[in-house]
């Protein structure tokens, strides 16, 4: 979850460093620190401060301003609390050695015990300042080769890691490892840069390179080099970033999430971008080397994926089996790999990821693989682990999300399941429009033409119709200030209404550290209403006219209405909604659909909560970007 960052080059260090650990602080932001080189032989200039990073900026003084290499932390805690001393980066007993780590060394406390019995000193709690003393080992016995020390330590290391390391004997030298966590490199001209994620050096360059598995890298102000942890050169992949630094900033807007909500509609527009023509048909091609096995070789989907990405999974659980006709269901990934689960060659696992570096989903996805599932993968981030250890990848074109609650992130995944939907729901079709005998085979039940079509020029819509819910946001961020002396929300939905509902009751849980709880309408009687009393906020997603629960959910809203509840009911614009306090109407679309509608007031309603109790927006407590530990 830590932001790590590395510069080597021409210009002052310190100013590219903090730089990019501002554009990083959404990854961590309990303590930040940083370690520069200052000549050859000359002591590290070293500075570190618990807190946010402005603490560490009003601690650095002109010294720092000499140095043209260095690396830089912002972290979030697991291995003790966030002090000055727990904070990155770590050095080796003879000061010479800095080191920054993202992730968890499982085997530390072994490693502790054995570097104490050799005389040691500790002066933290952390996993990390281990890795500090064995690198400094290392580098006095193989005579001074920095990447020849990571490359013997990360062999002994056990856990999730990324790792970089500065010398003070080499000082325009930065080494790098990674597993199971993310690392990327930037490559300039004259310089380069290392960093979690390819926001911190978007403002320098737009060349990047991705780095596998167990691999080292060794970066210099004019040379990339990659090997493995045996010391064999291996090539790493190049990539251009196809967004740029203003795209990372909040653009005059008082808050990233609320600038992101406000990107919904380019997001899923980018999304959708090329890969519906105007038959109806999807197109896409990175799910061409799968396409036969889609056809005949899959009769179930099983979608992972944690937080929110679980809950788009399930949204997008409906429209796979109503357009494609294929059993679907949803796992929490973190959940997945303890008990036995049961899975065939004819299963096809989809893990949903933003960054494709969350740590419970991958463990998940490799267990899914050792079973002989077949792997599909969900994301935002190109080069990223989920991806690369995937059969075939469906990119969403969200661009950076910086918020720490998923906003964009969400809709677009939920996007990339309805165009995987409607693929599948055509590609067991033959050129005639028939279906072929593969779909016979599994009895698949398949879109015609025109039901594509319409389901097709329906999605291609949805960009201008969350433009329409976001120009009510005035009027529902000044409903929503009436309610922040409340003590608990209750969310009610029904079919997709229901993963919609308790998206909407985890936005508020993360943003406005209350109680909120989403339930299924049909369960309300079966409990949950013994939680209503006098003035409860409760938010109902009505569905649409047609739908066959529609009445089902109006009479859920006359139940909790008659028990004094405070009622919120989000509808389309075309369908009637019983009495209520307050109305949020939404355009018409496909039921299927609906959730990229109805949540987008759900975000406004937390993002404004959390303004008016005071909390902060972008960065809530106890809580990280990207979970890359278990």
């Amino acid at each position: 979850m830590c932001g790590i960052v590395g510069y080597t080059g021409d210009k002052k260090a310190i100013d590219i460093v903090v730089d990019g650990l501002r554009r990083l602080e959404y990854r961590g932001y309990d303590s930040a620190g940083v370690a520069l080189t200052n000549g050859e032989g000359k002591p590290l200039l070293v500075e570190k401060r618990a807190g946010k990073l402005g603490n560490l900026e009003s601690a650095l003084d002109s010294r720092f301003g000499s140095s043209h290499s260095g690396i830089g932390h912002t972290r979030w805690a697991t291995h003790g609390g966030p002090t000055d001393s727990n904070a990155h980066p770590h050095l080796s007993d003879d000061g010479k050695l800095a080191v920054i780590h993202n992730g968890i060394i499982e085997n530390y406390v072994e490693l502790k015990k054995e570097l104490l019995a050799k005389g040691h000193a500790f002066s933290s709690e952390t996993d990390t300042e281990s890795v500090a003393h064995l690198l400094g080992d290392a580098f006095k016995e193989n005579g001074g080769d920095l990447a020849e020390a990571m490359r013997m330590v990360c062999k002994r290391l056990r856990g999730s890691f990324t790792l970089l390391a500065v010398h003070s004997d080499d000082p325009k030298r930065i080494v790098g490892a990674r597993r199971n966590s993310p690392l990327v490199v930037g490559v300039g001209k004259g310089e380069n840069f290392l960093a979690s994620d390819v926001a911190a050096f978007i403002s320098s360059t737009k060349s990047a390179m991705e780095l596998g598995q167990d691999q080292v890298v060794i970066v210099t102000p004019s040379d990339v080099t990659v090997t493995d942890l045996d010391g064999k050169k291996v090539e790493a992949k190049s990539y251009e970033i196809t967004w740029d630094a203003a795209a990372a900033e909040r653009g005059g807007f008082q808050h990233f999430m609320l600038k992101e909500i406000f990107e919904q509609p380019k997001a899923i527009a980018d999304t959708l971008l090329g890969r519906i023509e105007e038959s109806g048909k999807v197109s896409l091609p990175e799910l061409e080397s799968m396409a036969d096995a889609l056809a005949t070789d899959v009769d179930r989907i099983l979608i992972l994926a944690c937080g929110t990405a679980f809950h788009a999974g399930l949204i997008g659980k409906y429209a796979i089996e109503a357009w494609a006709g294929i059993a679907c269901d949803v796992e929490l990934a973190s959940e997945f790999r303890y008990r036995r689960p049961v899975l065939d060659p004819r299963t096809l696992v989809v893990t949903i990821s933003q960054s494709g570096e969350t740590m419970d989903t991958l463990m998940a996805l490799r267990h899914a693989k050792s079973l002989g599932a077949k792997a599909l993968s969900i994301c935002n981030t190109h080069g990223s682990t989920i991806p690369r250890e995937s059969d075939a990848v469906i990119y969403t074109h969200g661009g950076p999300e910086i918020a720490v609650a998923s906003t964009k992130a969400l809709l677009t995944q939920v996007i990339a399941l309805h165009l995987f939907a409607l693929y599948l729901g055509q590609v067991s079709q033959g050129t005639s429009g028939k279906p072929s005998s593969a779909s016979s085979k599994n009895s698949r039940s398949t879109l015609s033409a025109s039901e594509a079509k319409k389901i097709g020029s329906e999605l291609l819509g949805l960009p201008s119709k969350v433009e329409q819910v976001l120009e009510t946001v005035e009027a529902l961020r000044e409903m929503t200030r009436g309610f922040k002396d409340a003590t608990s929300v209750l969310f009610l939905g029904r079919h997709v209404g229901f993963p919609s509902a308790l998206e909407g009751a985890l936005k508020l849980k993360e943003l406005a550290y209350m109680h909120a709880e989403g339930f299924a309408g049909g369960e309300l009687k079966h409990g949950p209403i013994a939680l209503i009393e006098n003035g409860t906020p409760v938010i109902a997603i009505m569905p649409p006219l047609g739908s066959e629960i529609r009445e089902k959910m109006a009479s859920n809203i006359q139940e909790v209405k008659a028990r004094g509840a405070h009622v919120i009911v989000i509808a389309d614009t075309a369908t009637d909604i019983p009495a209520t306090d307050f109305a949020i109407r939404v355009p018409a679309t496909d039921e299927l659909l609906q959730p990229i509608l109805s949540i987008v007031p759900l975000q406004v309603f937390a993002y404004e909560m959390a303004l008016v109790r005071g909390n902060d927006v972008d960065q809530p407590r106890n809580l990280a970007k990207s979970v890359t530990v278990e």
